[in-house]
C-alpha cells in the first residue's frame, strides 16, 4: 500500500485517538452490552442493539486508525533543511491580488486539513499549486469562480 505523508502533530493526534478508542470507549461500550444483556430478550433491546452498534463504529474507527498509522509516512518539517521552498508541512503566508488579503496556511495530510484552523491538504489545489515555490514566487489556482492569483510572502518550517 503507498505511504501516506502526516506530519508529527497529526500522527500524534491519531495515536491519542487510538487509545482513547482502545482504552476508554471500547471498555465502556463492552460494559454497556453487558448491561443490556441483563435485561432479558435481546431481540427487543434498543439498548443492546444500540450498544452493538457503538461496538461495531468503535472496531471500525479502530482499524481505520491502526491502518493509517501503519502506512503513514511521518515528515518532520523541523528536522528537514530550509530550503526556503514550499514543501510538505510548511507554513506559507499567501496574499490574494484579487482580494488583497494575506492568508496563512499549513500544508498537511489529508485526514489532518481542517480549513477552519488553516490546515490544508498536500493534495488540495492550492497546495500542488505551490509546491516547489519559494517567496516572491506567484500561485494560480483555478476555482469554480475562475482564477485565483497568490503571491507567496512567507515561507515558514515550524
Amino acid at each position: 500500500m503507498n505511504q501516506i505523508p502526516m506530519t508529527v502533530n497529526g500522527a500524534e493526534s491519531l495515536r491519542a485517538e487510538l487509545k482513547r478508542l482502545k482504552h476508554e470507549d471500547r471498555p465502556r461500550i463492552i460494559q454497556a452490552i453487558a448491561d443490556a444483556r441483563e435485561h432479558g430478550d435481546l431481540k427487543e433491546n434498543a439498548e443492546y442493539h444500540a450498544a452493538r452498534e457503538q461496538q461495531g463504529f468503535c472496531e471500525g474507527r479502530i482499524q481505520e486508525i491502526e491502518a493509517k498509522l501503519s502506512n503513514a509516512q511521518i515528515i518532520d518539517v523541523l528536522k528537514m533543511p530550509n530550503t526556503g521552498k514550499i514543501v510538505f508541512g510548511v507554513t506559507v503566508t499567501l496574499f490574494n491580488t484579487s482580494t488583497e488579503q494575506e492568508v496563512l496556511y499549513k500544508i498537511v495530510g489529508d485526514d489532518e486539513a481542517d480549513i477552519k484552523n488553516n490546515l490544508i491538504s498536500v493534495n488540495s489545489p492550492l497546495a500542488r499549486s505551490m509546491i516547489g515555490k519559494v517567496v516572491d514566487d506567484s500561485a494560480v489556482v483555478t476555482t469554480p469562480n475562475g482564477e485565483v492569483e497568490y503571491e507567496i510572502v512567507k515561507v515558514e518550517y515550524l
